[in-house]
This record gives C-alpha cells, sequence and structure tokens, in this order.
C-alpha cells in the first residue's frame, strides 16, 4: 500500500490536466476560466496557451471572451525556466488580487526551446516542482494544462510528479535532487583555465568563441554573479552560442531554490547573484558537494 504525500499547507493551488484533443482542451479550460470569472476578489484570469487553442477559446467564450486575458505562450514562455519563474512573479506583483488571487491557465511551450531534448525537459519539470515552493505564499490557482499530441508520456510522467493534486506528487526538493543527481558531462581537457572569474577576461575570452559584444557582456557579467566566494577554480568551453562556465568553490551554496527566488527589483539587475544569472543563461547548475559547490553556466 502507498500513501499519496500530503498537499503542501499553503494557498497557492497549484493543478494538471491532460488533454489529447482540442474539445478536451475546451472542456477544461471553460470550466476552469468559469471557476475564475466568479472567484470573489479576483482580477480576469488568465489563459495562456498555443495561439490556435486560444483562438478556439475566445469563440467558444463567446460573450465572456472580453473578460479573460488571453497570452500566447510563445510569449510567455520565453528563454529558460527560470524566465517563466520571473515572468509569474512579475505578473502576480502587477496584476493578481488581495494575497496573489489569481486563476491562471498555463500550457507549456513544448514546440519551443522546452522539449527539444532531455535537458530541457528536466528544467521545465524543475520548474513545475520547485513552483510548489516558489509561490507558496500566494492564493493562486494554476491549471497547467498538457497536450499529449505535443509532450510526450515521459514529460507528462513527470510532470503528475510536481502536481499536487495527483496521486504520484513528490516533494519539490525530491524531485529536484533526483535532476541533479544525474551527471553533467565532464568539462573537456582542453577547457580555458582563469585564476579568478574576471569578467574582462571572460569577455575576451567568448568574444573569441564567437558570442557578439552585447552576448559576451551578459555572459560575463553572470558568471562574476554566479561566483561563490571564494573561487578556486574557473573552466571555459565551447563555441558561440553554446559557451560554458565551471566555477569551483570551497562554500557550498546548500539552497536547492538559490537564483529561483525573485530580488526585491522588479527587473534583474546586476547585484542579483544567480537569479541574474539564471536569467540570462539557458542553463545553470549548481551542485554541491563533499569539496564545496560547483556552478555551471552554459550562455545558449
Amino acid at each position: 500500500m502507498t500513501t499519496r504525500p500530503a498537499t503542501p499547507p499553503h494557498p497557492f493551488d497549484h493543478r494538471m490536466a491532460v488533454h489529447s484533443s482540442d474539445e478536451e482542451f475546451l472542456a477544461t479550460a471553460l470550466s476552469f476560466l468559469a471557476e475564475g470569472l466568479t472567484a470573489p476578489d479576483e482580477p480576469p484570469p488568465v489563459a495562456i496557451a498555443a495561439p490556435a487553442k486560444l483562438d478556439l477559446l475566445r469563440d467558444a467564450l463567446a460573450g465572456d471572451a472580453a473578460r479573460v486575458v488571453t497570452v500566447p505562450h510563445t510569449d510567455w514562455y520565453t528563454g529558460s525556466a527560470a524566465n517563466a519563474i520571473a515572468q509569474a512573479a512579475g505578473y502576480l506583483a502587477a496584476h493578481a488580487g488581495p494575497g496573489g488571487r489569481i486563476h491562471l491557465l498555463m500550457e507549456p511551450d513544448w514546440g519551443g526551446r522546452a522539449g527539444r531534448s532531455a535537458r530541457e525537459s528536466a528544467e521545465w519539470i524543475r520548474y513545475e516542482a520547485l513552483a510548489n515552493l516558489l509561490f507558496a505564499p500566494f492564493a493562486t490557482t494554476a491549471l497547467c494544462v498538457y497536450d499529449t499530441r505535443t509532450a510526450g508520456p515521459a514529460v507528462i510522467a513527470a510532470a503528475r510528479r510536481a502536481h499536487p493534486d495527483t496521486e504520484v506528487y513528490a516533494d519539490p526538493l525530491l524531485v529536484a535532487a533526483e535532476l541533479d543527481a544525474v551527471p553533467l558531462p565532464p568539462a573537456p581537457r582542453d577547457a580555458h583555465r582563469l585564476d579568478t572569474p574576471d569578467p574582462d577576461a571572460v569577455r575576451t575570452w567568448a568574444v573569441a568563441r564567437g558570442l557578439a559584444a552585447a552576448e559576451a557582456e551578459l555572459f560575463a557579467t553572470a558568471v562574476a554573479e554566479a561566483a561563490v566566494d571564494p573561487v578556486t577554480g574557473v573552466l571555459l568551453w565551447g563555441e558561440a552560442p553554446s559557451c560554458v562556465c565551471e566555477l569551483r568553490s570551497a562554500r557550498p551554496v546548500g539552497d536547492p531554490l538559490a537564483g529561483f527566488v525573485p530580488p526585491p527589483a522588479t527587473q534583474p539587475a546586476p547585484g542579483q547573484g544567480l537569479w541574474f544569472a539564471r536569467q540570462v543563461c539557458a542553463y545553470v547548475d549548481v551542485r554541491d558537494d563533499a569539496a564545496g559547490t560547483s556552478v555551471r553556466l552554459q550562455y545558449a
């Protein structure tokens, strides 16, 4: 006999629905949005989905279409999974009702960055799992919809473990730890070494490897922001756009949410550490071990 993990005791209502046809999508979406339209003390519900599905949804809503905010998921899910966290945090701060009250229908863009590789899919599952902790204080109701025609069985099975309304829900930190247990490819033996994460040196190296000057500046700043003192080693490798930097430090980070919690400022800017790095880079891996920690940044 298995025991279902208890739903985390917080206001955030994080749901999941799976569909395999437009008709199933509409039935799920219309019911959820109706719930949001009748919820007290809430602004208009938001539907974030594929553009074609939004067209179907507007037709089905008829007179209620003007009362629902629609956002193409290609506009919401841009860049890395950390960007999606920033987008959601910013939207809640600007538009949610008291205590973060709002209904969000959310369909990740599996035709974009997410889903192109096991690496990218794993990052979106991490985002789904950590959302339970990151948005715990908010009385937000989110329904994540997964289309079997675009999201494969492995992705959907993993996503179920990230949603408290399923029978296989797992602790978000456990899910993150399992993802981190997959070893990263070792750094190449000919990786370029630096004594310190000096931004000028990183920028010069990145330009030589093909990054445009503006991108090299962002990458160099991200490396400097991600550095955990004392830095004991810096390795650089790759070619544009996939430039990689690995930082070693004797001091462990010790926080699985490092870089995911939005800073007070509304826009990421230098001085905000791993948060800035996660917004700039496609991937930021933080791995603690007995010797300290490694932070690996991949620009694209």
